[in-house]
């Protein structure tokens, strides 16, 4: 149980963070709804299980580094955590301000920080590299979305 308590936490720290961000945004989320999405848009409900799934990827990944004996891993969950602050800035901007254009500019730096945290990850554990890479694809994915939405409203 003690080598699972890392785990256990940064699982939950990720999870923490999409949770509080779904609670900060419940009252927009119909936005998506109501505006006029791209072609390849996935329904509303296809989010929050995606989501799921790549926090506890996120925290899983985390957890190896958290774990690892490299001078370098303060740096790298630095990283991570700037990319969490993002990934929660980036549902305020988009479906409570409705601010599509800033929410398009913190995706690009949520982005980067992602492929940065890869790169990072990558020189401590190659594995905990590759568990980033469904998230960095996501993103990706999301801001085809975000900025199709830019353009589309």
């Amino acid at each position: 149980m003690k080598k699972a308590k890392p785990y256990i936490f940064s699982i939950l720290l990720a999870l923490t963070v999409g949770g509080l961000s779904a609670l900060a945004t419940a009252n927009n989320m119909n936005i998506y709804d109501k505006i006029k999405t791209p072609p390849l848009s996935p329904p509303g409900w296809l989010f929050p299980v995606v989501w799921t799934i790549l926090y506890i990827l996120m925290g899983v990944s985390a957890g190896m580094i958290f774990t690892s004996d490299s001078p370098k891993k303060d740096d790298a969950l630095f990283i991570y955590a700037v990319s969490l602050v993002l990934n929660f800035s980036w549902s305020i901007f988009f479906f409570n301000l409705l601010s599509f254009i800033v929410a398009f500019i913190i995706l690009v730096a949520l982005w980067l920080s992602i492929l940065i945290t890869i790169i990072q990850y990558y020189k401590i554990n190659k594995v905990s590299a590759w568990l980033q890479l469904p998230y960095l694809l996501w993103v990706t994915f999301a801001g085809y979305l975000n900025l199709a939405i830019i353009f589309l409203n």
